[in-house]
């Protein structure tokens, strides 16, 4: 049993062009074009998934078998077409038979050219006519079973991306806005099979990230808080230093084009001998009471390089590349209620950021288990309503957590990580062999440990480890001053 990827090869379909033109209708399809007018940052994240489709479709093709009928129908046609004519002529009536069996298409033809033709013996052109024909027939049977998966192929094809679509143009607005890098990013990982009540996690807690801008804005800084800055070098001298700036000044009129207008003093030649032919005086009227006339355009101003001076001072950059998130969550009982939806939130908006600056975001819920979702994986979407749909039951084991960042901080591609740790701090003392190894990775690996205390109650000896300490308070006052602030 042969292919139908074999079959077309024998046949001289072109497999590559029917796949293009399926990709082509599919792209001009009416629900893909007003997607992307009002997404079209996603655009081009789309376009790259277009190899991936051929690829997927030309693979299911090579692995369809072709029908019994049209393959017993094939290996005929191979056999008799070795065939001369005398022997050819006498296996005609066997010839036909075996096509009624198959219930070829062909059959009926194939029975009015035997009796058009002489039943002694075939002509070549007849023999000839016969073949082509039959490879005719064959070829469309071949196309119309290629039409029909690839066909199907379509309908799977616009069903996924209707999926996608909804997906993405229900979450864009809330984790990509209008950039373009984040957009694409979403895209890609919208690929997981979701319906609207799965996702509708991630939009309750954007609503809720949303009445809580601070959060946000805690997420952008702690974002930003290794991109690269000038540092004014200690005891820098002043020294003056040259720049060329422009500034305007008067010189004569000069031309500078042509424009539209009814300036009568600088029209064109072939403007002005329009008046002397009688048949186009009218037009030429017409055409400057509109203001139509072809006249020079002159401009009364030039620009000349000026010279000046002023004190600057010697600079020195501090290189500071912006890596992954290792975002630790503390799950334990005291997290709960109200703190659990801050958690989750800021989660979030750290998810926002790493897909604006094309990061990684890792996610690691400690309690008594450390367990763990990469949320810009390409099942992103996934894991991040499973992780939003954890509950902050347990214990807080910081230590637990801190070992598993630590295991995590010597893999390759998270060398340049910043470690995040979200908790109320309210813990356990931290043993001094864990201690020194978090100062070890701060001193020789230059990875950055910060801590986001959602309590005034944090002990600070636990807080003494971190680089940073992002302060969220998540009490009463707290809350109530924040809502008075906005």
């Amino acid at each position: 049993m042969i292919s139908l990827d074999t079959l077309s090869a024998l046949l001289s379909i072109s497999e590559a062009d029917l796949i293009e033109d399926l990709v082509i209708a599919l792209l001009a399809s009416p629900q893909l074009v007003l997607f992307f007018e009002k997404f079209p940052g996603m655009k081009k994240a789309l376009m790259c998934d277009i190899p991936r489709w051929k690829a997927e479709i030309a693979e299911h093709l090579k692995t369809t078998l072709v029908p019994a009928p049209l393959n017993q129908e094939f290996n005929l046609f191979q056999h008799y077409q070795t065939l001369d004519s005398s022997p050819f002529t006498a296996a005609l009536p066997t010839l036909l038979t075996e096509l009624e069996q198959l219930a070829s298409p062909f059959a009926e033809q194939a029975r009015t050219l035997m009796e058009n033709s002489d039943r002694q013996q075939m002509t070549p052109a007849q023999h000839t006519l016969f073949l082509q024909r039959w490879r005719l027939s064959l070829t469309l049977q071949t196309m119309t079973l290629n039409e029909q998966l690839l066909e199907q192929q379509r309908e799977n094809l616009l069903a996924e991306l209707q999926q996608r679509m909804a997906l993405s143009g229900q979450l864009a607005p809330l984790l990509a806005e209008e950039e373009e890098a984040s957009a694409g990013r979403l895209w890609d990982m919208s690929r997981a099979s979701l319906t609207q009540d799965d996702y509708q996690l991630i939009v309750e807690y954007s609503e809720f990230l949303a009445g809580q801008p601070e959060l946000m804005k805690l997420a952008q800084q702690l974002g930003r808080s290794r991109e690269a800055k000038a540092v004014p070098a200690e005891d820098a001298p002043l020294e003056p230093f040259h720049q060329l700036e422009r500034e305007p000044a008067n010189v004569p009129e000069e031309v500078s084009g042509l424009h539209q207008s009814d300036d009568m003093l600088r029209l064109l030649p072939a403007e002005l001998a329009t008046i002397g032919i009688s048949e186009l005086e009218l037009e030429f009227y017409r055409r400057l009471i509109e203001k139509r006339l072809l006249t020079y355009r002159l401009e009364g101003e030039a620009w000349h390089e000026k010279i000046t001076q002023r004190p600057v001072t010697h600079q020195q950059q501090e290189a500071c590349p912006r890596g992954p998130f290792i975002v630790c969550v503390d799950t334990s009982g005291s997290m709960g209620g109200f703190n659990e939806r801050c958690a989750k939130a800021f989660c979030l908006a750290l998810l926002k950021v790493a897909l604006a600056d094309k990061r990684r975001c890792y996610i690691m819920l400690f309690a008594h288990d450390v367990i763990g979702y990469e949320l810009t994986a390409d099942d992103g979407i996934a894991q991040a309503i499973r992780f939003l749909s954890q509950r902050f039951r347990g214990g807080t084991d910081l230590a637990a957590c801190l070992d598993a960042v630590l295991q995590q901080l010597q893999g390759k591609a998270w060398q340049d990580a910043d470690a995040v740790i979200v908790s109320d701090f309210i813990a356990q003392r931290l043993s001094e062999t864990l201690i020194k190894a978090v100062k070890q990775q701060q001193q020789h690996q230059q990875q950055r440990f910060h801590a986001v205390a959602m309590s005034a109650h944090g002990k600070p000896g636990i807080l003494r480890i971190f680089d940073h300490i992002w302060r969220f308070d998540t009490g009463i006052k707290q809350r109530l001053l924040r809502r008075w602030k906005r």
